[in-house]
């Protein structure tokens, strides 16, 4: 695969500006026309690449520079794009919005950068005309280094309004790239943690995508947009593999006890997931199978090993409690010894109880939905021995939930964390590791590595 592949990151000076429409409804457009669009988002959010699946077809990956490191951005890209004619990459927050106290780091700047890809600015014009020609200088002029090649003007009122727009806009030698007027029809609905996932609201969410696509597509320049994609500049690196990254081959042995099945929970309760960690399971020498907590009374036969990510339980604990038997089977699985890896909403389900309902019990802790929402990145560090590491393994996590779980770390805690405070975290116990921290495990492939082969023996 060409390691020029053209690519273009949408930005923003803001959250709020319009990115999700305007990035989705590229991706959207351009496979409209018949290319192959890999789709991209910075940062750690897991919702809003499940729009972008649904408009490409492919599979919505997430750059994020914190937690996999500057050096594994554009590998992990490569591997997103492989055979892919165009890729269209999200922005988080603002331009040069980045982790806290980390100067530019994790920033949508400085994975354009990373990536040597041009930066298309959506600017919310809604309440001014002449102003916004001194945004789009300062945005321009910040970092020399990030080339701003063109701008979208999103939430115009009028005809009018877009003249203004764009005679002020020809001062600043940027070309306005498309002019993308209201459109209620295109909103998502929302809730305590962002946009509602695909998977709760799929029938609506491919009418949304629809929406988007058509307003892009009437709105903007296309053709001009492809061709400032095809500007971006050669990447000096190889594609991220996992089978490399495990050091194993990709062929296993045969034996019953050479591949053992990993189940992984999915379904609408359970959506948050990197698709590199489930590859590298594959490419470690797993079975990897999805099961649905809210329909299946049984783990999948055969199960070794369990991988509960992060989702929405407190949204579905009624119908999660209300499947006894599964329950059942997740507390016997674990109390086995058998490896379990649980991820924030996987944490909770683990729990004696949710919000009073009934849980499968693995962990002695009670877990409550509250009004306070707990979001950031971490530095962390394996306290102790588990499936999934070996103590004094450090990684990077980011944390976002708006629930408590009481005690908030076990007589064994899964990790230690040195920012925003100094805190032990998580539970490990036997084979179950439990934490609300949610890591990226291409930047420690060893993981996976280990929890499939403590699968194989356990």
């Amino acid at each position: 695969m060409s390691s020029s592949v053209p690519r273009l990151v949408v930005a923003a000076p803001s959250s709020g500006s319009g990115k999700t429409t305007v990035a989705t409804g590229l991706m959207a457009a351009f496979a409209a026309r018949g290319l192959a669009v890999s789709p991209h988002k910075v940062g750690p959010d897991y919702i809003d690449p499940g729009y972008h699946a649904l408009a490409t077809g492919r599979v919505g990956r997430n750059l994020d520079a914190y937690l996999c490191g500057p050096e594994l951005v554009g590998p992990l890209f490569l591997h997103g794009a492989r055979g892919c004619d165009l890729a269209v990459v999200e922005g988080v927050m603002g331009l040069y919005d980045g982790a806290a106290g980390e100067g530019e780091l994790a920033s949508t700047a400085h994975v354009a950068k990373l990536l040597r890809a041009p930066v298309v600015l959506v600017v919310d014009a809604s309440s001014q005309s002449r102003s916004v020609a001194a945004l789009v200088h300062g945005f321009v002029s910040w970092d020399p280094e990030v080339r701003v090649g063109g701008v979208i003007l999103n939430k115009v009122a009028s005809d009018r309004h877009e003249v203004m727009l764009r005679e002020a806009l020809e001062q600043t030698g940027v070309p306005v790239l498309g002019v993308l007027r209201r459109a209620p029809q295109v909103d998502t609905p929302s809730r305590h943690l962002g946009l509602v996932p695909v998977a709760e609201r799929r029938g609506e969410a491919v009418e949304a995508v629809a929406a988007m696509a058509a307003q892009v597509s009437g709105g903007c320049d296309l053709d001009a947009l492809a061709e400032l994609a095809r500007s971006a500049g050669v990447l000096s690196c190889e594609a991220w593999d996992a089978a490399e990254a495990v050091s194993a081959p990709t062929h296993h042995p045969t034996r019953p006890d050479g591949k053992p099945r990993v189940a992984v929970a999915g379904g609408e309760a359970f959506t948050f997931s990197y698709a590199e960690n489930t590859e590298l399971l594959a490419a470690a020498g797993a079975d990897v199978v999805t099961f649905d907590p809210l329909r299946d009374e049984e783990l999948p036969e055969g199960t070794r090993g369990l991988v509960i990510g992060g989702g929405f339980p407190e949204v579905y604990a009624a119908e999660l409690s209300a499947n006894e038997p599964l329950r059942k089977a997740v507390a016997h699985l674990a109390e086995s010894g058998a490896p379990v890896a649980a991820e924030c909403a996987g944490l909770l389900y683990l729990c004696r109880e949710l919000d009073g309902r009934p849980m499968c019990g693995v962990l002695d802790a009670e877990a409550r939905m509250t009004g306070r929402l707990t979001l950031g990145y971490r530095d962390a560090v394996a306290v102790g021995d588990s499936v999934l590491a070996a103590a004094g393994t450090r990684m990077r996590g980011h944390e976002f939930h708006r629930t408590a779980v009481e005690p908030g770390a076990g007589a064994e805690p899964a990790w230690g964390l040195r920012a925003p405070q100094r805190r032990v975290e998580g539970f490990v116990r036997r084979g179950v590791h439990a934490s609300y921290l949610h890591t990226h495990w291409a930047a420690q492939p060893g993981v996976a590595r280990r929890f499939v082969e403590r699968c194989r023996t356990s």
